[in-house]
């Protein structure tokens, strides 16, 4: 799931996608119900909790080797506002970020990339085609399951903590509507429905 923090890097990250693919010339390219609270059976532990690690295996934690093992790794700004730091350069597309106190590690393809660099500019998508975002490593910090906008739980926003799990955008919105937005229904369901930011989760165990 997407905080603030993870919006505002969207930019750096869809900037450093282009990068990669033009420094590699014709090379291909890959292609969260109740009141309070809500968390998964599955939900990891907090970043925090974890045994330490280098940020770059941290990061390609959050999806399969086979697209990790490619990715360019970023890191987290050091504040609100500041530069993504480079931790590796990537070939396939994919950017992955590590785990901080206020993130969980993240894997993003490039139409993913550019749904979040909507999202920070608060503009409709323009999704063309599917997009694909993994956290294998589940989301400990959690999300409104109906606010995009909210960084807090409350009485009413659905706070939902996810095991892990993949993100999936599409570009007609009408394909959601019979997906349920119940996270406990025993499959997928949708986040954000209603808006323009409605996406996918898929639980994967």
């Amino acid at each position: 799931m997407l905080h603030e923090s993870l919006a505002i890097s969207f930019t750096a990250l869809a900037l450093l996608a282009c990068e990669s693919r033009a420094s590699r010339g014709a090379a291909g390219e890959s292609s969260a119900v109740a009141m309070g609270e809500i968390a998964t059976d599955t939900a990891p532990a907090p970043a925090a909790a974890r045994a330490p690690e280098s940020k770059v295996e941290s990061a390609m934690g959050a999806a399969p080797k086979s697209i990790a093992s490619g990715a360019a790794i970023m890191d987290w700004p050091d504040k609100e506002g500041g530069q993504m730091k480079q931790l590796r350069a990537g070939s396939n597309g994919w950017v992955c970020l590590p785990a901080s106190p206020s993130e969980d590690p993240l894997c993003m393809d490039k139409t993913f990339q550019e749904w979040g660099t909507a999202m920070e500019a608060k503009r409709t998508p323009e999704i063309k085609s599917v997009g694909v975002a993994y956290m294998l490593l589940g989301d400990a910090v959690g999300a409104s399951n109906t606010d995009p906008d909210a960084k807090a739980p409350t009485a009413d926003n659905q706070w939902v903590k996810a095991g892990p799990h993949v993100m999936v955008v599409v570009p007609e919105p009408a394909l959601l509507a019979s997906i349920p937005t119940d996270p406990k229904n025993g499959g997928p369901w949708v986040m954000w429905k209603g808006t323009k930011y409605a996406h996918i989760m898929v639980p994967v165990r």
